[in-house]
């Protein structure tokens, strides 16, 4: 077996460990990156991502980006399940006085909070030294959301640092997998061994060994195990989260790690399942219906509340049969401005000039198809074409003073009466062909399980001291409870990347 050494090694070519490799290197590490791809398709999630950043507008380019007025309350209001009161106050202490079973639990503690918060913007303006630049993001579905994303997306930032963290002295090794975690004499991990897809084995040690791999969205075992077993239904929402198949986690569950993050719950995305596109989401279905297999409506397709849209629709979609729904519109859709672009599928509509006809595209049985749209129809108020303005610049204006945006301006109020479920907005007949459908499933964009970090990275161990030499960074730790706060992720995987990448550049050497 090859043997190499350096002094930081990291497992993932993402967001997370690109920065973690970026950060160590110019802090004086030598520096071994390990990806499970070629370098065509480096990066993991990342690649594919448009890399949607929950970030509050800057009055001009001098001033460094903050997060939104809604960022901490959103992680705060969901750090986990029914923690006792005494761990909470208890967390408000110094971490040094936590006791062993606080530094353990399964819940987003404050210190690892206050550490990405103010991160952030150390973070973005150490990416825009390096080339990246930020753009507002056009956000594909009902709501404004005055939201930053990265120019040119995940790709733009994997293709960006990885040249130039090789240019300083790193070395990434492709189509490599770890398969172990090297141990030293005092239980620290002093390394892995890993194997590449066609060469065979090589152990890299080193001083300090980040897994920045990502969660288990690529593995449908794992997706069962903690997800359960309507995952099997799910994908992953594009193509790089195939090679995040949770070795990273697994493995440092098994040297006796901390789980933490929600293992039962995973980002979600509605995408339509006969495309092969990137996030070929389908963010219209507001305005229709949507039916499963049987041809049968099972939720409320446009609340009041915007948490429950992609989440918990998603999650409502994988319980049906099979794990599909169908979004249908008739030709009233066309009244909407642009209703096109919360549409990202390559696939054209499943249309018909009958709802039987469309029943027969589909495959769902005719006579329920016809039943659940009169029951629907008769259902709806007397009002004529549909009501939606989105206005985005409404939406940037309040974000540029500081205010939070008020949703409810979007909705239009028109909901069913006397019928189960009910739709809350945009109840409007359908009874005017021709008929439009699009398939819809839940993909898994990531997971949220993962492994319990101080603010520095550091992996805890069950009894609460450190795993010495262990780090973790961006998905692999698990922070995320409940509903996922959106366009937080890749913040998530640039913040803690560096400073994990700081924090092990300057680790003792193991005994």
């Amino acid at each position: 077996m090859e043997k190499l050494n350096c002094d930081v090694l990291v497992v993932g070519c993402g967001a997370a460990g690109l920065t973690a490799a970026l950060s160590a290197v110019e802090a004086g590490a030598s520096v071994i990156v390990l990806e499970r791809s070629g370098p065509e398709d480096r990066g993991g999630n990342t690649r594919w991502t448009e890399a949607l950043l929950r970030l509050r507008a800057r009055s001009d380019d001098g001033q460094p980006f903050t997060v939104t007025d809604d960022f901490v309350p959103g992680y705060a209001s969901q750090p986990g399940y029914h923690i006792e009161p005494d761990y909470v106050s208890e967390s408000a202490r110094p971490y040094e006085e936590w006791g062993s079973i606080l530094r353990t639990l399964p819940y987003l503690d404050p210190e690892v909070l206050g550490a990405f918060v103010d991160g952030i913007p150390e973070a973005i303006t150490w990416l825009e030294g390096h080339g990246l630049k930020f753009e507002r993001a056009d956000y594909p579905f009902i709501f404004p959301a005055p939201l930053y994303q990265i120019y040119g997306g995940g790709e733009a930032l994997v293709e960006t640092l990885a040249p130039i963290v090789e240019a300083k002295g790193a070395r990434i090794l492709y189509h490599m997998t770890a398969i172990e975690l090297v141990r030293d004499d005092e239980m620290g991990v002093a390394g892995v061994r890993a194997v590449h897809s066609k060469s065979g084995g090589v152990e890299i040690r080193a001083r300090a060994t980040i897994l920045a791999c990502g969660g288990f969205e690529g593995n449908p075992a794992m997706k069962v195990q903690y997800l359960g077993p309507s995952a099997r239904f799910t994908r992953p929402v594009a193509a790089g989260g195939w090679y995040n198949k949770g070795e990273g986690i697994r493995l440092a569950l098994d040297l006796g790690a901390a789980p933490s993050g929600d293992f039962a719950e995973c980002h979600r995305q509605p995408v339509d399942p006969r495309s092969s596109a990137s996030e070929a989401l389908i963010g219209a279905y507001p305005f229709g219906i949507v039916v499963n297999s049987e041809g049968r409506r099972f939720m409320d397709e446009a609340p009041i509340d915007p948490i429950l849209y992609l989440e918990e629709h998603c999650r409502r979609i994988n319980a049906q049969p099979g794990g599909i729904g169908y979004f249908i519109a008739d030709a009233r859709i066309d009244e909407i401005p642009a209703w096109q672009r919360m549409i990202r599928s390559d696939q054209p509509a499943i249309e018909a000039g009958s709802l039987d006809e469309l029943a027969g595209l589909l495959g769902i049985p005719a006579d329920n198809l016809a039943e659940t749209v009169a029951q629907f129809n008769a259902a709806c108020p007397d009002e004529g074409g549909f009501s939606y303005a989105r206005d985005d610049d409404a939406a940037i204006a309040a974000f540029m003073r500081g205010d939070l945006f008020d949703w409810g301006a979007v909705f239009d109020k028109l909901a069913t009466s006397g019928i189960e479920p009910g739709k809350s907005n945009w109840a409007r007949p359908l009874d005017r062909g021709p008929y439009r459908a699009y398939p819809i499933i839940s993909t898994v964009t990531f997971t949220c399980g993962g492994l319990k970090t101080t603010r520095n990275g550091e992996v805890v161990r069950t009894s609460g001291a450190l795993i010495p030499g262990l780090y973790a960074a961006g998905e692999t730790m698990g922070i995320m409870y409940g509903t996922y706060i959106g366009a937080t992720s890749v913040l998530r995987g640039i913040t803690f990347g560096r400073i994990t990448g700081r924090h092990a550049a300057a680790a003792p050497a193991l005994g």
